[in-house]
């Protein structure tokens, strides 16, 4: 074992280390009054019982999936036998890092709300910091599973070779990354049904109807609101980045034991320990980062944004620079690996920073795009909603357009810009690399960027407790700046989620090519493309099966994939809509038959609306997230290889912009509103304000539910077919 390999769990234990004193720091923070420890308990409460629920469904679920992948690795000996276990630790790991950090979560969002009694900034430092606990969890647990992993399997694999032992454990080590994927889709598909339908049924009936001010404790769904923002927008997507930190990583560990395989096992080992290196040393600067961000009293947004900012670029700035460190100590400076893939690696840092300037730029209210949205309320509701799919849709340019030129910089860095053979076998695999480590230049500091993600519901909610609990307006003023800044952070993090996704699964699909030679390997006398499956390229690949453009079956793959991302959103907004009808109609029953409530005499049923949000978000769950794990195997077994990898193109393609276009609709339609309730264009309960409320509630599910799954549906997609890879090679129609 290469001694640089043991940075990686020292980083990992690091990043827990931290974020246990982070939760301590918290934990000590006073409480406030008696009222608000009432309510944050309701809101752990609430958040609790959901988890708990949900994870009934998931270990059902996970139990019946394992057992099929022990029949097809035991029974029919067409799938790695370590699967079925890399499967249960992928989705253990994954549901633990949404556990801890909705734990601390419903913690810290009444601490937050008393910390803003005393100033902004200590509302910001109690809320960051708490949301840093996420941030560090994921990339500690992340980072400690893929050690673990590659210690253990280094221990029991054994091979005719040692280059071909290096293939095998970072292809096996892949298949984990399926029970993350699996469980991050059940949570966030079921906390965002659960929180969009406490939020649409609130907004209509509280807001909308009855002119009640936002999180007003008289409306009997605020509750279920609260919880459902930690469920949803910290759980869901904790367990999210985590699958996609843990996917970029594997994936380029089994790249670079590919692309490296005929230069021999000390290359393959440095290209495979080059990608846990750079994550290692992103958890050392996110940590630093962390402690940077500060503000002064009296802040705006602006102030805040600049702020925050500086924690997550200077976090950038410093893993990019630190790469050519890693990298030419990796390596070597014999040769030009280093720096090209250096170059790689910042290409995919620049990509994520892009990515994250054009969310805020679309989706704040210190900017002119959120401002006009907010202007088209003075005709009323209809034109706020033309404006802002019209804005979600324009918004889509800049981030795509900065992935496109991530891919092309990283390949042809990786290649050392050689344009006259840049299609050869060993440029394509060497290329592909590139790819997939600039996918992990960009979650590479996702301690801070995910902190900075996981602070919005923490903010959000402090906001309710201090409105709930009847605080100065002082009070709720700063916690009304703080959720602002949170709803853009929150935008932000959900366009870098989607960036990264779109990396990483590109990295998946060539990943599902070596998968394939392993697989077809394990027959006796195994060629492709006349080649022995070892030795094989990925051109060769591609070869044998036919993939081109030109392939029928190629084109339905496409085709289906692209229907794909069309169908989840639609199914997950559906469900929505109905979970949300289920919770207006609770919310008009109390308003009639509780006497007192309207007029603060009497007490809502909070439990109920609770209940519904429950009951419907795990029934609504299923179908889709059964859906996205069905079809890459019915494609599979119908279409061949090349069907499938006519699946994961589209699905990328059409998910990725869409995910983009309904994430940025969403932030923009929540914000436009926000900066109304700031006084403009007539302020709270004006007709201007009722028209944004209505763009607010539509936009609830586009950015917190149906946008933020396509992240999690296009990788799930590529991390089903690669386990599946070994039936899909020994049985398929045509």
């Amino acid at each position: 074992m290469n001694p640089l390999f043991y940075a990686v769990p020292a980083a990992s234990i690091l990043a827990l280390a931290f974020a246990a004193i982070f939760y301590a720091q918290m934990k000590k923070e006073d409480e406030g009054t008696p009222t608000m420890r009432q309510i944050a308990q309701y809101v752990r409460e609430g958040a609790m019982a959901y988890l708990r629920q949900q994870y009934k469904v998931v270990v059902i679920v996970f139990i019946i999936l394992a057992v099929f992948f022990a029949i097809l690795a035991y029974g029919f000996g067409v799938q790695n036998p370590w699967v079925p276990f890399a499967f249960l630790t992928g989705g253990f790991f994954s549901g633990l890092a949404g556990y801890i950090g909705m734990k601390t979560a419903t913690y810290a969002s009444g601490r937050t709300a008393n910390a803003a009694r005393r100033s902004l900034n200590s509302g910001l430092k109690v809320a960051f910091r708490s949301g840093a606990v996420m941030g560090l969890t994921v990339v500690g647990l992340g980072l400690l599973d893929i050690a673990l992993w590659f210690i253990l399997l280094n221990i029991f694999i054994e091979d005719a070779s040692l280059a071909q032992k290096l293939v095998i454990i970072t292809t096996t080590m892949l298949t984990f990354g399926m029970g993350a994927s699996t469980q991050a889709l059940f949570a966030r598909v079921g906390g965002g049904i659960y929180t969009k339908a406490a939020d649409v049924g609130a907004d209509i009936v509280g807001k909308v109807e009855s002119d009640l001010p936002e999180d007003d404790p008289r409306n009997p769904a605020t509750i279920a609101d609260n919880v459902g923002d930690n469920v949803g927008d910290v759980a869901g997507m904790g367990a999210d980045l985590y699958e996609s930190y843990c996917g970029s990583i594997l994936s380029t560990m089994a790249l670079g034991a590919s692309a490296f395989y005929a230069v021999g096992p000390e290359m393959q080992t440095k290209a495979i320990l080059a990608p846990m290196l750079i994550a290692a040393v992103g958890v050392l600067l996110s940590v630093l980062s962390i402690f940077t961000v500060r503000t002064k009293e009296g802040a705006g947004m602006a102030q805040l944004l600049k702020s925050m900012s500086f924690g997550t670029n200077l976090a950038a700035v410093l893993s990019g620079v630190a790469t050519f460190g890693i990298l030419a100590l990796v390596f070597g400076t014999q040769d030009n690996n280093w720096w090209h893939l250096s170059c790689s690696v910042v290409s995919g840092l620049i990509a994520g920073v892009v990515i994250g300037k054009a969310t805020e730029y679309y989706t704040s209210h210190s900017y002119k795009p959120t401002q006009k949205l907010a202007e088209a309320s003075q005709t009323g509701p209809a034109t706020v909603i033309i404006n802002g799919v019209g804005l979600g849709m324009l918004s889509t340019a800049i981030p795509v357009i900065a992935i496109v030129c991530a891919i092309v910089l990283a390949y042809m860095f990786a290649i050392g810009f050689d344009v006259k053979d840049m299609m050869s076998a060993a440029n394509l695999s060497h290329g592909l690399y590139g790819v997939a480590i600039a996918a992990v230049g960009m979650l590479s500091t996702l301690g801070i960027t995910l902190a900075t993600d996981a602070y919005g519901p923490i903010a959000d909610n402090a906001g309710g407790n201090a409105q709930m609990s009847e605080l100065d307006p002082e009070v709720r003023e700063r916690t009304d700046v703080l959720d602002a800044l949170g709803n853009t952070t929150a935008a932000t993090g959900k366009g870098f989620a989607i960036g990264s996704a779109a990396l990483t699964a590109l990295a998946l699909l060539a990943s599902y090519i070596e998968e394939i030679k392993i697989a077809i390997g394990r027959t006796a006398d195994a060629l492709i493309n006349g080649v022995e499956a070892a030795n094989a390229s990925i051109l060769d690949v591609l070869a044998e099966f036919n993939v081109s453009l030109m392939n029928p079956t190629v084109l339905a793959g496409v085709f289906i994939g692209a229907m794909m991302a069309f169908l989840f959103c639609g199914l997950t907004m559906n469900a929505v809509g109905r979970a949300a009808g289920k919770m207006v109609i609770e919310v008009r029953r109390q308003f009639k038959e509780i006497k007192g409530i309207l007029t603060g005499e009497g007490t809502p049923d909070y439990k109920r609306c609770v209940e519904i949000s429950t009951k419907a978000a795990q029934h609504e769950m299923l179908v889709p997230s059964i859906i996205a794990i069905v079809v890459p195997v019915l494609t599979g077994v119908v279409l061949g290889i090349a069907g499938v990898l006519g699946l994961l193109i589209g699905g990328l393609g059409a998910g990725f912009v869409l995910a983009i276009f309904m994430a940025n609709s969403g932030g923009a339609w929540d914000n436009a509103k926000k900066f109304v309730e700031e006084g403009h264009f007539g302020g709270k309960n004006s007709e201007c304000h009722h028209a944004t409320v209505v763009g607010d509630t539509v936009g609830d599910p586009f950015k917190d539910t149906s946008g933020p799954s396509l992240n999690i549906l296009i990788k799930l997609m590529s991390m089903v077919s690669i386990v599946m890879a070994g039936l899909t090679a020994t049985f398929h129609l045509l």
